[in-house]
């Protein structure tokens, strides 16, 4: 793919909802859910599917790269991806090990989605002060930069021994690993992501998508003050959706699920009940809600290239309290019904590799 900015790949992102207080399923079983759920997404033509670390009762995901290990035999082609890995909370070195142990056994199919993740529970897990946030980041993802780019590695940080003219292996497949930058709309992330000339992941939950034309514009300028060729920069979104086979039928089922889990969350956080005004308002064409039949999920889809100029669409699945069946449905029409579409109105130069 010479001209990233002329490409379009379509995949799914989760968390691995599992919830068995709640009337989920067990940890194994949803482990064992995520295999057959990767394995659709590359017979189906989808191009990533990347899993999010989380350390919370509620999520089964804490070890990412184990599971896309373990879906790495049994796909072709599909790209296997964290999202995000907990950078700040985890060792580089063991990060790249891990992720550069996928890429062997993927034959080059792994990438790393770096970033501070949305919750913070894995900061306390693993011994981490929350005052040192924005500079753990920082460290760690410059030396994660630092063993992708060499084998042998001097490196001095402020929050992790220092490592002297040590080796790092195994390598990866793919010269250079590719490693992303996740997030969920920060200037600060933006700009380090251009600077860098790393590709990036927006999480649009909410609101109007179109607002985050201001950070991919923030993004564009520091990648090309840095001297990076702006045509091979890579944009992503990650958002929520279900794909039904009508419009009315997705959003009624899918309301519930959602509301629940807004809820949920919003307990915790202190924000304001999550209404039925506010799914219909996301579920519009200009919404951050991609529910519907896979013509109108596609059109949303295209809206969101054109306005913000992605090459990757990631849709959140995944719920607790929908059926494994749905989920399954749901990634069969993304690849089946709603990709061809895009690929198809997009041309050529969005087909798959």
């Amino acid at each position: 793919m010479s001209d990233k900015a002329n490409t379009m790949e379509i995949g799914i992102s989760t968390f691995l909802h599992a919830d068995h207080e709640k009337g989920g399923v067990s940890h194994a079983e949803r482990l064992r859910q995520a295999i057959e759920e990767i394995q659709l997404a590359d017979q189906v033509g989808l191009d990533v599917f990347a899993i999010g670390e989380h350390h919370r009762i509620d999520y089964t995901s804490s070890s990412p790269a184990v599971i896309l290990a373990a879906a790495a035999a049994t796909t072709k082609n599909i790209r296997l991806s964290s999202a995000v890995t907990v950078l700040s909370s985890d060792d580089p070195v063991r990060v790249y090990q891990s992720f550069a142990t996928l890429d062997g056994l993927s034959n080059g199919r792994a990438e790393i989605m770096a970033g501070r993740g949305s919750f913070i529970e894995s900061f306390p897990l693993f011994g981490y002060d929350l005052k040192d946030y924005e500079e753990l980041f920082e460290d760690k993802l410059e030396l994660l930069l630092k063993i992708r780019a060499s084998e042998r590695v001097t490196w001095r940080g402020g929050h992790r021994p220092a490592i002297d003219n040590m080796g790092i292996y195994p390598r990866a497949v793919q010269q250079p690993l590719p490693v992303w930058i996740g997030t969920g709309g920060s200037p600060e992330s933006a700009i380090r992501a251009g600077l860098l000339g790393l590709p990036i992941v927006f999480s649009i939950l909410g609101g109007l998508p179109q607002r985050f034309a201001s950070l991919v514009e923030l993004y564009k300028e520091a990648a090309v003050k840095a001297g990076h060729d702006p045509n091979q920069l890579q944009i992503a979104t990650h958002s929520h959706g279900f794909i039904s086979d009508t419009t009315q039928e997705a959003s009624e089922r899918y309301y519930p699920v959602m509301a629940a889990q807004m809820n949920r969350i919003g307990r915790e956080r202190g924000w304001s009940p999550y209404t039925r005004d506010s799914y219909d308002a996301s579920s519009s064409l200009h919404g951050a809600l991609y529910v519907g039949d896979p013509e109108y999920v596609a059109e949303k889809i295209l809206l969101l290239h054109k306005n913000l100029g992605l090459t990757r669409f990631l849709m959140y699945v995944d719920f607790s309290t929908l059926p494994h069946r749905e989920l399954l449905r749901t990634i069969e029409l993304l690849g089946t019904k709603v990709a061809p579409i895009v690929r198809q109105e997009l041309g050529p130069s969005s087909i798959k590799r």
